[in-house]
Order: C-alpha cells, then structure tokens, then sequence
C-alpha cells in the first residue's frame, strides 16, 4: 500500500487502474461477478478498481466496498459499451488519451518492479543503522506540577514543601490547573511537549526534586516535582519500518529516475525558451541601466 501511494505521488494518477497494478490483490480464482450485454465482469476487474480510488479506500477490505465497486464497473461497462457502438473505438481523441493512460501505466509498472529489485531488507536494515546514529534518544520527565495565579502563593506554597507538606495534598488543593485533581501529575513528557520556561525547569532538575523557585509561564506560576527521568530509547526497526520504507523509496525513485536523465537525449525547450527570456531581459536591462 505505501508502494502504490509512493508511486502515486511520483507519476500522474490513472482514471481506472489497471489489472497489473491489482494482482496482488486478486483471489486464486477470478469469479464472475456480474454480466453486461452477456459480457463478463471479473472479480479482479473490480478490485483493480478498487486500487484506482484515493488511498483511504484502498486501505478498506474489498468485501465492504465490492457492492458499491461493482455498481461502478457496471456502469463503466455501460458508459464503454455505448461508446463502442458510438464508433468512439477510432476517435483521434480517444486514442490520444489511451496512449496518454498507456505510457502513464508502463512507467509505473517498470518502476514498481524496479522498486522490487532496489529496496531489500540489507537497504532497510541501512537505513536504520543511519537513523540511529543521527537521531539521539529524547529523555523524558515524569512530575507534577501546583499552577498558581501569583508569584507570592508560589512561594508559599514552596515554603510548605520545605516543611514537609505532601506535593500531590497541595496540588489537589491548592493547584488552578486541570491536573490538579489527579495530584498535579503531568505523567511523562518530552521537553517539546510544554512550554519553553516550564520544560527548561523541569529538564534541569534531579529526579525527586521540586523548583526552589516559582517558574512563570503565560499559564500562570508553577512550582513543579520531577517524580523520574527516565533516558531516552530509540525505537525499534519494526516501529520505525514504514517510515524507512518511505524514506528508501524516495530515494530509489530518485536514483532510478536520475540514471535514465543521464544516458538519455533530453532537450527541454519550456528550459531553453526561460533561459533565452531570461538573457535578453538582462540585456535589455544593461542598455536601459543610467550610465554612470
């Protein structure tokens, strides 16, 4: 599935896919799903036009959607029938589209299959190996935190704590934020998840400490309790594969398309024409600039 989107993004989208880009899907057997005129309409036919749609129904199981599929085939083989007898079969314009959808299919299906051949577990495992030597493992805080309206209950609160009194007491009584309930617990978080003055506190203080002083944020004032720290992991390969995926085919695309732009003949006149526009406009500006 993220092949087919990948692609997608990289060549023009086709009206109706085609059967190729559907065998995957395809049962052992290809039942008769329906008939039009007496011609057949095959259950990989309506799948193949199931991977034609926008990604978040190809991800839906074909069961739920081949009534509703085979509707559409249906009338598609209606719409076809009615234009065959129209003669449309040798219309110019018709044939021009065909050849259009033709060349848009082959380049899809020989870059697919380059694909098959470009991305392995070895180019993967890579990938990986690249993602855990440039990406450092976040740590993370687990604390409480009393949210307070003044500077001066702040520190009276911290006076409190210096005294012994029970951190999580005082947030369910004292707190004006919506952790206040639950004993001020944050649970954990990473420094991007809050506030710059209230994670650059709390990041900086010793597991099992509280804030000696009040820390102001546009919330209020907090008095914060780093309950743990706990270091960060990197993820596995497994939770990072799709994205690996993505990342490596967006590179075998590149590659591919890269080493045919090198060995091919290209003259790109929409390049030539800019450039020629581009030189005699600077000319014209040259011989209309002020002399000094």
């Amino acid at each position: 599935m993220l092949r087919k989107t990948l692609l997608a993004a990289s060549l023009a989208s086709v009206i109706f896919a085609s059967p190729v880009m559907a065998q995957d899907a395809a049962p052992t057997e290809d039942p008769v799903l329906a008939t039009v005129n007496g011609e057949e309409i095959l259950e990989s036919e309506v799948r193949a036009t199931q991977q034609g749609l926008p990604q978040q129904y190809r991800q839906l199981p074909f069961e739920m959607l081949k009534g509703e599929l085979l509707t559409r085939e249906i009338n598609q083989r209606l719409l076809m029938i009615a234009g065959s007898d129209a003669g449309l079969a040798d219309d110019a314009e018709v044939k021009a589209r065909v050849e259009a959808l033709e060349r848009r299919v082959v380049a899809e299906t020989f870059l697919d299959r380059a694909l098959d051949d470009a991305i392995t577990d070895d180019v993967i495992k890579a990938k990986y190996d690249e993602f855990v030597e440039t990406n450092v493992p976040e740590a993370q805080v687990h604390a409480r935190h009393i949210l307070l309206e003044s500077e001066e209950d702040a520190k009276a609160i911290i006076a409190e704590l210096d005294d012994g009194a029970d951190f999580a007491e005082l947030a369910k009584e004292k707190s004006t934020g919506p952790s206040g309930p639950n004993g001020g617990d944050l649970g954990f978080f990473n420094r991007a998840d809050m506030v710059a003055p209230f994670a650059e506190a709390a990041f900086a203080m010793d597991a099992g400490s509280y804030s000696k002083e009040p820390v102001q944020t546009q919330f209020g004032w907090h008095v914060i309790l780093v309950e743990e720290v706990k270091e960060g992991t990197q993820p596995t390969l497994d939770e990072v594969r799709q994205q690996l995926l993505a990342e490596a085919t967006r590179d075998a695309i590149t590659d591919i398309v890269d080493g045919l732009r090198e060995e091919a003949d290209i003259v790109n006149n929409v390049e030539i024409e800019a450039e020629k526009a581009a030189a005699e406009a600077a000319d014209k500006a040259e011989k209309e600039a002020p002399a000094e």
